[in-house]
């Protein structure tokens, strides 16, 4: 397994791969991970992060390769549906996989997302328009979110 840390404006994230692709994508306290790597790979979902960050990438290209459930996997690929700085509710992801009564098991799987950001779980909020929870932190979250909000709109002012 190979991995890279490097800072965001939300702090260090640490990317780890194997063979197939990007594993996971955590926020984390500094620790002892490479801050460096020549892994193409890793170099590229930090080229892919920094040009997010600087708000001309709305949608990552990336070979993933997380580890979950059948169920979670499900989740995790209509996540990924979600459009750059748009919202749905857990209800909403339940209602697209045909089963709208698994709204908490939607609501685990979204948080046992190991791809931060690539699998946009931040994305997700509760049906009354609140934000929930979120593995990287709720301040992190509203961050993300007004990022893509203010991205979008720029954006669409200067094609």
């Amino acid at each position: 397994m190979k991995q890279l840390q490097f800072s965001t404006p939300l702090g260090a994230l640490v990317v780890t791969a194997n063979a197939k692709g990007i594993e996971s994508v955590l926020f984390r306290d500094a620790t002892e991970i490479p801050d460096h790597s020549n892994d193409m790979l890793l170099l590229d979902c930090k080229a892919q992060f920094d040009a997010y960050f600087n708000g001309t990438l709305q949608q990552f290209d990336l070979p993933l390769a997380a580890i979950g459930t059948e169920f979670q996997q499900a989740v995790w690929r209509q996540l990924s549906k979600i459009p750059f700085a748009q919202l749905r509710s857990y209800s909403d992801i339940a209602h697209a996989l045909n089963n709208p009564k698994a709204v908490r098991a939607v609501g685990a799987a979204n948080g046992r997302n190991p791809l931060t950001i690539i699998v946009p779980c931040h994305r997700v909020i509760g049906a009354n328009g609140t934000l929930t929870g979120y593995a990287g932190g709720l301040e992190r979250k509203d961050w993300l979110l007004k990022h893509e909000q203010n991205t979008a709109q720029t954006l669409a002012l200067f094609p």
